[in-house]
């Protein structure tokens, strides 16, 4: 599971293995209308679940956690109950806005070296490597936050959510072609746990066939635990226990972790204001820190704002001024994200809008500036680098009261850390901090290891409103660059008017803070560079000093729009098995 290269020669392909595979792109995707609710999420037997609460009468919350529970199951190697989550909940009634952070934390033993070295007095690194060790794994948050959301929100019995999921696992349902490749791809990781290996490989130790009618017992039965105890479930009792042998068993070839009944017991979600910010007019929710993605979205936005963005493509395929534009805006944000976004720095002068003026005018529109320099002083502080990861999915619901969620979830890369317990996956988040706490230089590093500290994160669930009107509910996995796909997803709503399928669906594009522009290969448009219209795209971002990376972007997204009679126009990512459902 080799990450994509980061500076492929000018204009050339990559071809590399992202850390969740890429299985192609549905051209038959299009715009689902519905007159009442709508939910969208990367798997189906998930919407359909959520679609059946909200048809109930469930709310916009109900349908979230029943949809949650569903994809631990059907898309175990994107999220589950092993894992963390940001949602943002809005109150139709109240006009309201919540944010709930269920984000992983480290656990107490969890030092500046945790990640680094075996030990203080043993100073190798974990094996096989900090990601596949008992290292990588995080206090889980999720089940956490969603009761905690649930208590304020949700109309439905927690149970009865829960239930279609353990009905589901105790009846099986037949491997898709995505998850098929997904285990194959991490097959050699997932042989190393017993448990994961019996649960996604057979005898001869391949992936379970596509079509192969695949229960989860262990899964049916830890969710029957958290029905009855909530999340209490895995913080005490047989659950906990359970999960801290996992983390922490000795063995030969991989190094454990550290945590502790303690860690899990006191665990706690936590409740808090979302970060608002305004774009053409519109208010934009985004999720506060511990995430970086809503201030970094709402920061390239905000650069943005000083610039015509044009009309929306005509062939598909962006132009090169936009791709080059927003790229930009992007290097800006991110160098101050990777140096500010953690350890308790003060935020506000990110969002200032006499200091995004000025970052704007840095953008030369002929020439690329590579790598950008955070605009505010770093007071000693070192930036933090992030590792590539895709293991994450979104459900972004509409209730029938006009009540919405985006829920962004997660277990990092795909199959998380590879250690499975009672059914589920555990996450691999710790590696979301910085490996190690100083730079070369002795400076402490942003987002270094801390004890119960939320590793940054870059999950950035999006709602979008005019006045007090919802407008729109997005968000997307995809790691750092989640950023990214967000803000695409966003101007093409919002400056070109599309519908929810034509804003998911359109190619990928964007940079962090390196002379790499990405776009993303999956799409036929830019499959087909050599001889298609993304060859001019890829020419004007060359011919300005862009080195550009064409790997696939398997981003996953999923958006709701509420138009203006009244209907909810829904689109699915035709990068992975999404679909819209509802009525």
């Amino acid at each position: 599971m080799t990450p994509p290269s980061s500076d492929p020669a000018p204009g050339g392909r990559d071809t590399t293995t992202s850390p969740e595979i890429s299985t192609g792109y549905r051209e038959d995707m299009v715009e689902v209308l519905t007159d009442s609710y709508a939910v969208s999420t990367a798997n189906r037997y998930a919407t359909d679940v959520a679609a059946g609460i909200l048809a109930d009468g469930g709310s916009a919350l109900d349908a979230a956690v029943a949809a949650q529970f569903m994809l631990g199951l059907t898309e175990p190697q994107s999220s589950g109950i092993g894992g963390g989550c940001y949602l943002l909940h809005h109150d139709a009634t109240t006009g309201r806005t919540t944010a709930f952070d269920g984000r992983e934390t480290a656990p107490a033993a969890a030092t500046g070296t945790y990640l680094t070295r075996i030990s203080a007095d043993d100073p190798r690194p974990p094996v096989p490597d900090a990601l596949r060790s008992g290292r990588s794994i995080g206090v889980p948050g999720t089940v956490a936050a969603l009761e905690l959301a649930h208590r304020k929100f949700g109309r439905t019995n927690w149970a009865e959510l829960i239930g279609p999921a353990v009905r589901r696992a105790e009846e099986g349902f037949p491997v898709s072609h995505r998850l098929w490749a997904s285990i194959d791809d991490a097959k050699a990781d997932l042989a190393r746990c017993p448990e994961a290996a019996r649960h996604f490989l057979d005898d001869a130790g391949e992936a379970k066939a596509e079509g192969t009618v695949l229960t989860n017992p262990d899964y049916a039965l830890t969710c029957g635990l958290i029905a009855e105890h909530g999340a209490d479930a895995l913080r005490t009792g047989e659950l906990a226990e359970a999960i801290v042998e996992r983390v922490c068993r000795p063995s030969e070839t991989v190094t454990p972790g550290q945590m502790t009944l303690a860690d899990l017991a006191g665990y706690r979600a936590v409740e808090c204001a979302p970060l608002w910010s305004t774009y053409r007019g519109l208010r934009l929710a985004g999720m506060s820190p511990s995430s970086s993605g809503g201030i970094t979205v709402a920061a390239i936005l905000g650069m943005l704002e000083h610039h015509d963005l044009g009309e929306p493509p005509q062939d598909g395929a962006p132009a090169a001024e936009l791709v080059h534009l927003v790229s930009e805006a992007e290097r800006l944000a991110y160098a101050d994200r990777d140096t500010f976004i953690a350890d308790g720095y003060p935020l506000p002068e990110m969002l200032d809008h006499d200091y995004l003026r000025k970052r704007a005018a840095l953008i030369d529109p002929d020439r690329t500036m590579g790598t950008a320099e955070p605009g505010l002083p770093t007071n000693g502080l070192a930036a933090g680098r992030d590792l590539p990861e895709y293991g994450t999915s979104q459900v972004s619901v509409i209730d029938a009261e006009g009540n919405a969620v985006s829920l962004t979830t997660s277990i990092e890369i795909g199959f998380g850390s590879f250690h499975m317990v009672r059914g589920f996956l555990l996450n691999n988040t710790l590696t979301d901090f910085s490996a190690e706490p100083a730079d070369a230089h002795g400076r402490p590093v942003a987002n270094r290891v801390e004890p119960g500290k939320r590793p940054r994160s870059s999950m950035a669930p999006t709602l979008v409103f005019d006045g007090p009107d919802l407008r729109a509910v997005v968000g997307a996995p995809g790691g750092a660059v989640i950023i990214q796909y967000v803000v695409k997803i966003l101007i093409a709503l919002i400056d070109w008017d599309l519908d929810a399928q034509q804003a998911v669906g359109a190619p990928n594009f964007g940079a962090r803070n390196t002379r790499v522009t990405a776009i993303g290969g999956e799409h036929p448009l830019i499959g087909e560079a050599e001889d298609g219209p993304a060859r001019v795209l890829i020419d004007g971002l060359v011919s300005r000093g862009h080195r550009v990376q064409l790997a696939d972007q398997p981003s996953g997204a999923a958006v709701l729009v509420v138009r203006p009679d009244g209907r909810i126009s829904g689109g699915a990512d035709p990068r992975r098995e999404g679909t819209v459902g509802g009525v």
